[in-house]
């Protein structure tokens, strides 16, 4: 296949393990469900970085996060900085982005990556308003909206995206669709609203051992006043975010269908993939947090369909979303004009089971010194705010490192955590420090310390001359009469 056109749906917040094909028997997922079946899915992929902004420019770049320093909602990716969109429109491609979710291009940036950004018709609702009484505020939960016919950005995007498709330029392009959803405050219209049934489904994950959790986490309970939310208010919760799900999941099938009009799928790479996951009541934690590194806040759900390379296939292979860029630009036939990190997909496309990397890494937080540089944000998320200005080193610089059975976690200002995901799979038990499993947590250690040195930087592209030519008065020429 030659210069296939692309498109890319990327939703927000979404765990791994809440699809269908990642093997969650309750929620209904059938659009996303049928492209795993006609693509290869990823379950052991995972992000660089546990929040969003970060989390995107480092798949748009194939830089980890320490690699440029984008680490915070604030720095994002410049004009002068290399990106996947970027590298497409400079290649010939068509780029266009449905809708106008933001957290990812400085001032600049988007114009010089995309050719059409924005919406077709505009959102005429948001997604503010009250929230119940009681603690539902601070689980970020409004509930049932209003069917009501007003459009929401999510629903403008993909309205976007099918109008684009009706008439799409010429082949080659792509079609980038970010969406917000299933990121809360999580709330859902029928009939996505009243789709599961709370009773069927499971409590959250209970806390490990709390004597040796990252203090963040008795944190974030004790400041939002969720120590006592109940199982019935989790699955409530639980409930509602997957009815967010089944809503995105029905948007990607009204988009493939668009694909599929505008006679395009047997010449069109469907990626599919979050920028995180979320807590979802596990550890007795909603939402996310900057130094948060469990499963599942930083494994995605990267699902690719590119005709021709095989179908229904499972990948078991550790993979870091860093791989998309090369993975894109191989499928695209273009080389990337700069020095990056991503290992290209394409291989385990073609063989599953085929060798791809030992570990994968995420990274998170900050250092003391860069408190004046954390979020101020107002509510609902205001706590999480005041909890991180109060002690900064609850959301201390941290890293994870994974195998395919270990995960190793290093924080700057606390203890350090291991966990075996064959006997633990939700990381809540702390082996660290253990001399049973001494020699694991070394060799975890030490490929954490070449990572840092093997990534702590870039070389530019271009050299500099060693003696550029300068034009200015010698020294003291200009005083001279």
């Amino acid at each position: 296949m030659s210069r296939p056109n692309f498109l890319i749906f990327m939703p927000d917040q979404l765990r791994a393990d809440a699809i269908g094909a990642f093997g969650n028997p309750h929620v209904s997922t059938p659009h996303i469900d049928a492209l795993t079946a006609r693509g290869t899915a990823f379950p052991n992929a995972y992000v660089q970085h546990p929040v969003c902004s970060p989390s995107r420019a480092s798949l748009l770049t194939g830089w980890y996060p320490h690699t440029a320093g984008h680490r915070t909602l604030t720095h994002l990716l410049k004009p002068h900085e290399p990106n996947l969109l970027r590298i497409l429109k400079d290649a010939g491609y068509h780029v266009t982005w449905a809708g106008m979710r933001g957290d990812t291009f400085a001032p600049g940036a988007t114009e010089l990556s995309v050719h059409e950004y924005g919406f077709a018709q505009f959102p005429t609702i948001g997604y503010g308003g009250p929230y119940p009484d009681g603690v539902w505020s601070r689980l970020f939960y409004r509930g049932e909206v209003p069917d009501d016919g007003r459009v929401d950005p999510d629903e403008a995007a993909v309205r976007t995206a099918e109008s684009w498709l009706e008439s799409p330029p010429a082949e080659p392009w792509v079609l980038f669709v970010p969406l917000v959803a299933p990121h809360c405050p999580f709330q859902v219209e029928e009939p996505w609203f009243s789709q599961y049934d709370r009773d069927a489904l499971p409590g959250p994950v209970e806390p490990g051992d709390r004597a040796r959790e990252p203090r963040y986490m008795q944190a974030i309970r004790e400041a939002y006043g969720i120590e006592e939310v109940t199982d019935e208010q989790w699955r409530e919760v639980t409930a509602t975010y997957y009815g967010m799900i089944s809503r995105l999941d029905d948007q990607l099938g009204r988009v493939m269908r668009a694909v599929q009009t505008a006679g395009a799928a047997e010449s069109t790479v469907t990626l599919f993939f979050a920028d995180h996951g979320e807590y979802l009541g596990d550890f007795g934690l909603i939402e996310k947090w900057p130094s948060a590194l469990h499963d599942c806040v930083t494994r995605d759900p990267l699902i690719i369909s590119a005709p021709g390379l095989g179908k229904g296939q499972t990948s078991p292979a550790m993979v870091e979303m860093v791989d998309v860029l090369p993975t894109v630009l191989e499928l695209a036939g273009v080389d990337a004009p700069h020095r990056h990190f991503g290992r290209s997909l394409v291989p385990l496309l073609r063989d599953p089971a085929a060798s791809h990397r030992e570990f994968a890494f995420t990274e998170g937080g900050f250092t003391v010194e860069e408190a004046n540089r954390l979020e101020q944000p107002s509510f609902p998320y205001d706590r999480k705010g005041e909890l991180q200005h109060a002690d900064p080193t609850l959301v201390g610089k941290a890293i994870a490192v994974r195998d395919a059975r270990w995960t190793y976690v290093w924080r700057l200002y606390e203890e350090p955590e291991l966990y075996d995901r064959t006997t633990d799979p939700h990381e809540r038990d702390n082996l660290a420090g253990h001399e049973k499993h001494a020699q694991v947590q070394q060799r975890l250690h030490d490929a954490m310390v070449r990572w840092l040195v093997e990534t702590a930087d870039v070389l530019p592209a271009e050299d500099d001359p060693r003696l550029p030519d300068v034009v200015l008065p010698v020294p003291g020429a200009a005083s001279k009469p």
